[in-house]
Protein backbone atom coordinates (compact mmCIF):
# COMPACT_ATOMS: atom_id res chain seq x y z
CA UNK A 1 0.00 0.00 0.00
CA UNK A 2 1.24 3.47 -0.91
CA UNK A 3 2.40 5.75 1.88
CA UNK A 4 2.39 9.29 0.55
CA UNK A 5 4.35 11.91 2.50
CA UNK A 6 3.99 15.67 2.10
CA UNK A 7 7.26 17.08 0.74
CA UNK A 8 6.37 20.58 -0.48
CA UNK A 9 3.71 23.09 -1.30
CA UNK A 10 2.82 23.44 -4.99
CA UNK A 11 3.89 27.10 -4.83
CA UNK A 12 7.42 26.11 -3.74
CA UNK A 13 8.21 24.41 -7.06
CA UNK A 14 7.19 26.60 -10.02
CA UNK A 15 6.84 25.03 -13.49
CA UNK A 16 10.22 24.34 -15.04
CA UNK A 17 12.03 23.96 -11.73
CA UNK A 18 13.17 21.37 -9.22
CA UNK A 19 13.72 21.14 -5.49
CA UNK A 20 15.61 18.87 -3.10
CA UNK A 21 13.25 17.36 -0.51
CA UNK A 22 13.12 14.38 1.84
CA UNK A 23 10.51 11.65 2.20
CA UNK A 24 10.69 8.48 4.25
CA UNK A 25 14.32 9.22 5.12
CA UNK A 26 15.28 9.38 1.43
CA UNK A 27 16.72 12.27 -0.54
CA UNK A 28 14.21 13.09 -3.29
CA UNK A 29 14.47 15.37 -6.32
CA UNK A 30 11.05 16.92 -7.00
CA UNK A 31 10.30 18.53 -10.38
CA UNK A 32 7.43 20.49 -11.88
CA UNK A 33 7.04 19.95 -15.64
CA UNK A 34 4.29 22.26 -16.89
CA UNK A 35 2.22 21.71 -13.73
CA UNK A 36 2.81 17.95 -13.47
CA UNK A 37 5.05 16.86 -10.61
CA UNK A 38 7.68 14.10 -10.82
CA UNK A 39 10.00 12.67 -8.17
CA UNK A 40 13.31 10.84 -8.53
CA UNK A 41 15.98 9.53 -6.21
CA UNK A 42 17.73 12.74 -5.21
CA UNK A 43 21.37 11.91 -5.83
CA UNK A 44 23.13 11.28 -9.12
CA UNK A 45 24.69 7.79 -9.31
CA UNK A 46 27.86 9.22 -10.87
CA UNK A 47 29.24 11.19 -7.93
CA UNK A 48 26.24 11.96 -5.72
CA UNK A 49 25.28 15.34 -7.13
CA UNK A 50 21.95 16.83 -5.96
CA UNK A 51 19.57 16.24 -8.88
CA UNK A 52 16.94 18.57 -7.41
CA UNK A 53 19.39 21.46 -7.96
CA UNK A 54 19.93 20.55 -11.61
CA UNK A 55 18.70 22.51 -14.61
CA UNK A 56 15.37 21.26 -15.95
CA UNK A 57 14.71 21.53 -19.70
CA UNK A 58 11.44 19.91 -20.72
CA UNK A 59 11.55 16.52 -19.02
CA UNK A 60 15.35 16.31 -18.76
CA UNK A 61 17.29 17.30 -15.66
CA UNK A 62 21.04 17.86 -15.85
CA UNK A 63 23.06 17.04 -12.73
CA UNK A 64 24.73 20.26 -11.57
CA UNK A 65 28.02 18.51 -10.77
CA UNK A 66 28.98 16.58 -13.93
CA UNK A 67 26.14 17.11 -16.44
CA UNK A 68 24.65 13.61 -16.40
CA UNK A 69 21.07 13.82 -17.68
CA UNK A 70 17.95 11.99 -16.55
CA UNK A 71 14.36 11.89 -17.78
CA UNK A 72 12.30 13.02 -14.78
CA UNK A 73 9.26 11.05 -15.97
CA UNK A 74 11.07 7.69 -15.93
CA UNK A 75 14.39 8.05 -14.07
CA UNK A 76 16.24 6.84 -17.19
CA UNK A 77 19.81 8.06 -17.57
CA UNK A 78 20.39 9.59 -21.00
CA UNK A 79 24.13 8.82 -20.87
CA UNK A 80 24.28 5.15 -19.84
CA UNK A 81 22.50 2.49 -17.77
CA UNK A 82 22.77 4.12 -14.32
CA UNK A 83 19.08 4.97 -13.95
CA UNK A 84 17.63 6.44 -10.74
CA UNK A 85 14.48 5.37 -8.89
CA UNK A 86 11.25 7.14 -9.74
CA UNK A 87 8.54 7.72 -7.11
CA UNK A 88 4.81 8.24 -7.45
CA UNK A 89 3.59 11.79 -6.79
CA UNK A 90 0.17 13.25 -6.12
CA UNK A 91 -1.12 16.72 -5.42
CA UNK A 92 -3.68 17.20 -2.66
CA UNK A 93 -4.97 20.75 -2.54
CA UNK A 94 -1.82 22.86 -2.36
CA UNK A 95 0.41 20.05 -1.10
CA UNK A 96 2.74 17.80 -3.09
CA UNK A 97 3.02 14.25 -1.74
CA UNK A 98 5.51 11.52 -2.67
CA UNK A 99 5.32 7.77 -2.13
CA UNK A 100 8.89 6.97 -1.09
Amino acid sequence: MATFVKVAEVSEVPPGSGKCVEAGGKAIALFNVDGTFHALHGTCPHRGGPLGEGELEGTLVTCPWHAWQFDVTTGKNCNDDDDVARYDVKVDGGSVLVDA
